[in-house]
């Protein structure tokens, strides 16, 4: 095989892939979107229990110092974290092609917000004991 096939062989293989990316509607739900959707919805959990354990660290998560909602919203705001960083590198760097880049995004900020609100509520609770 010649070097010009296989340059051309090259070159129709990327215009494949740029087809087959192209060709994502914006409405479909593909992995990545799915995915990112995972991530924004556990960054999303954390925020609010974190939210609520600090509001009232004594609530319905806790029975005695609302370290179990801190706890939980911890846990959910570096899990969303993970997964959406998980995405944001599986993406392929490139908005609009279905790969739930900006989604991913999302996710890792809002997981980031939950896991520091969890740890303000777990760093009160903790200190409310002793």
């Amino acid at each position: 095989m010649s070097v010009q096939q296989l340059l051309v062989a090259a070159e129709v293989t990327a215009a494949v892939h740029v087809a087959a990316q192209e060709a994502v509607s914006s409405y479909a739900l593909t992995s990545g979107r799915l995915w990112s959707f995972v991530a924004i919805g556990l960054g999303l959990i954390g925020v609010v229990i974190g939210g609520l354990a600090l509001a009232r660290p004594a609530g319905r998560l806790g029975t005695d110092s609302g370290q179990l909602g801190a706890g939980l919203a911890l846990g959910a705001g570096l899990v969303g974290a993970g997964v959406g960083a998980v995405v944001v590198a599986a993406s392929g760097g490139q908005l609009g092609t279905g790969g739930g880049l900006a989604g991913g995004v999302v996710g890792i900020a809002l997981g980031l917000a939950g896991a520091v609100v969890g740890g303000l509520a777990l760093a009160r609770s903790r200190r409310s004991t002793t």
